[in-house]
């Protein structure tokens, strides 16, 4: 797409882009967290080129999102969904609870409801496509970083026209609650309520408590089920094994 800035068309001209930033306002500083090495040299190119911005780290799966976010302290950390070891909704999770001053950014192709409600419920600030021009990726990051929320419209559309068709209610998965999510993808990688438990820290009589809840607000009922729906949703993947 032309003026995509993820490697598959030039980059848009920094004039074009941010035409007369004031020097007087203080640079933001973005961390970018994708697995793909072609999605962050775009981005790479086309953030360092803006005199607003300032690129102060890159993270290649989920748990160094996490680990970087915390150690550098970014403003805005871009934050695509299907990282290895670590999924980028789990990451936002954590980085709410141990850093709510950093403002996390979705940037993804995933733009289905299902994921638009999943993004929303982890507490992200925002969500911009990968197939997003420049100008709409560096007003999203302004956006946010000015403590506002910025969803573009068709996916704002989106999720009002589902909610709208659901009656005003959300999808099942948003239901679960943080820990519930947690426990719904450690069974899905085939853990037993002990080993969970253990992982955790928690009680096994806790654990089986989440199971049953979940089963109960998902309908679903078997291991087997409970799979397949945390793989339908991205929680973990086929390929290579844990998303979270």
């Amino acid at each position: 797409m032309t003026g995509n800035w993820a490697g598959r068309g030039p980059v848009v001209p920094p004039s074009r882009v941010n035409p007369k930033v004031s020097a007087t306002k203080e640079r933001i500083k973005i961390l970018i967290a994708d697995d793909h090495p072609v999605v962050r040299k775009g981005l790479q190119s086309c953030l360092t080129k803006l005199d607003r911005l300032k690129v102060v780290g890159e993270a290649t799966d989920g748990e160094q999102a996490m680990q970087k976010a915390l150690e550098l302290a970014p403003d805005v950390v871009l934050m695509d969904i299907s990282m290895p070891r670590r999924n980028g909704l789990s990451v936002t999770e954590a980085l709410r609870k141990e850093a709510p001053k950093i403002k996390i950014l979705i940037l993804s192709v995933h733009s289905n409801k299902e994921y638009i409600f999943r993004i929303i419920q982890a507490g992200a600030h925002g969500y911009v496509s990968k197939e997003s021009s420049p100008e709409q990726l560096l007003h999203a990051i302004v956006s946010v970083y000015d403590g506002q929320t910025f969803f573009s419209p068709e996916i704002a559309q989106a999720a009002l026209s589902q909610l709208v068709s659901n009656g005003g209610k959300t999808e099942p998965f948003t239901q679960l609650t943080s820990r519930e999510r947690e426990v719904l993808v450690l069974i899905a990688e085939g853990q037993s309520n002990k080993e969970i438990a253990n992982r955790l820290g928690i009680g096994v009589r806790t654990i089986e408590t989440h199971r049953e809840r979940i089963m109960r607000r998902l309908d679903i009922h078997s291991v087997a089920g409970l799979t397949k729906f945390a793989i339908a949703n991205g929680l973990v993947s086929l390929e290579g094994g844990t998303q979270r």
